[in-house]
């Protein structure tokens, strides 16, 4: 059945935290289909997160949209090294195998998205002329504040952290896209590139952006904080463990990780996958059995007024976070994808063992070294005496 410009729309800005550029996002839907792009830097290990643009990114193929999907391999060695340069090419075919298997367990058709690596055109002679004119039109100023929420903030940063926003910005133009999806923590990132585009006569794109999610201590869900997220390869037991510390006090709805996993994660993803969203509580039927929601607000209100145990949450929450990862886990179970992780995230060299040298107990160090000498000067003599022919 074909959509109008207007259902399109309300698919494409369903459930985003915020939207920038809403008419010209009208304007173009009324003549033709958008193109856009969703770009990810290969750093550290892919996070459960991660399922949060990809439901997204499912809304916008449903909705007409060209999907690229930029693996942003360059911006991952700028941003403070967080792939060292010698395992970027690995990362970023790690990442491209996560993707798509995560898309696969969506059921979201492939074919109809184009996977690219920043590298392939932004070593451009072409590309590179351009970041020459935005490094003299952007202050530092402004290439500092953009980056704020995205680079990662140290007492004495890298150049490298400066050129990031830029480049971001001219991913859109060599992308050649209407639009970029992103966090909502890309925000100043977005605002950078709509002020400095058309500056180098290229037009002001839209900006689609996602609330951010809470990791599992309340606060942001990190690659770089094991405690506040999920890998995508943690075993069960791990999942389970991680689950059952995170913060979720009872009746207490802010800053409450496990509820917000639910409501951004499970309901999403059950929706996308089986047509309906729905969760279901898990309890022993002498607590009431289990209870099935089919909406978030549903479950949140019953938790408010403490008809939901943080215990029984949590041990529902993994049990969905466990189906939603097996069929992840089994496409890594593979020789070809445990190598690949492993030349993408290999373990930390081992520290050389200290030998200690036994000490003389009793005896200063340098009464210890005039014995050992004074040893040696006695062996010395008796080997000289018995070589000496006294006939």
């Amino acid at each position: 059945m074909a959509q109008t410009p207007e259902q399109k729309f309300e698919l494409i800005t369903r459930n985003l935290g915020e939207v920038l550029g809403a008419d010209q996002l009208k304007a173009t839907l009324a003549e033709r289909d958008i193109k856009l792009y969703w770009g990810t830097a290969p750093t550290g290990r892919v996070h459960i997160a991660y399922f949060v643009p990809m439901v997204k990114l499912a809304d916008y193929l449903q909705a007409g949209c060209h999907v690229k999907i930029l693996l942003a391999d360059i911006h991952a060695f700028l941003d403070n090294m967080k792939a060292p340069i010698e395992l970027v090419q690995a990362r970023t075919k790690y990442y491209e195998q996560v993707v798509k298997s995560i898309l696969r367990s969506l059921g979201v058709p492939l074919e109809k998205l184009e996977f690219v690596v920043g590298s392939s055109y932004e070593l451009s002679r072409e590309f590179s002329m351009d970041n020459y004119k935005l490094a003299a039109l952007v202050t530092e100023h402004d290439a500092k504040k953009a980056g704020s929420e995205v680079v990662k903030q140290v007492a004495s940063p890298a150049l490298s952290g400066l050129l990031y926003p830029g480049m971001q910005a001219l991913d859109e133009e060599y992308l050649g896209v209407d639009a970029q999806f992103g966090g909502i923590d890309q925000r100043k990132i977005f605002t950078f590139a709509e002020k400095y585009l058309p500056m180098l006569g290229y037009s002001k794109r839209i900006h689609l952006m996602n609330s951010m999610v809470p990791g599992l201590n309340g606060s942001k869900m990190s690659a770089s904080d094991p405690n506040s997220k999920i890998d995508l390869l943690d075993t069960k037991k791990e999942v389970q463990n991680k689950i059952k510390k995170a913060y979720c006090e009872l009746g207490v709805i802010e800053g409450n990780g496990v509820l917000a996993f639910a409501k951004n994660v499970l309901f999403p993803t059950s929706e996308l996958r089986t047509g309906h969203a729905e969760f279901v509580v898990l309890r022993p039927e002498q607590y009431g059995g289990n209870t099935v929601y089919t909406d978030y607000a549903s479950l949140e209100s019953d938790f408010a007024e403490e008809k939901v145990h943080p215990g029984d949450l949590k041990s529902s929450v993994a049990a969905a976070i466990n189906t939603l990862l097996d069929p992840i886990r089994e496409h890594f179970e593979s020789a070809e994808m445990q190598q690949l992780l492993l030349e993408a995230y290999p373990p930390p060299a081992a520290k050389p063992k200290v030998v200690k040298q036994k000490k003389k107990h009793n005896k200063r160090p340098d009464a210890v070294d005039a014995e050992a000498e004074a040893g040696a000067e006695v062996k010395a003599v008796e080997e000289q005496l018995a070589n000496t022919n006294l006939d």
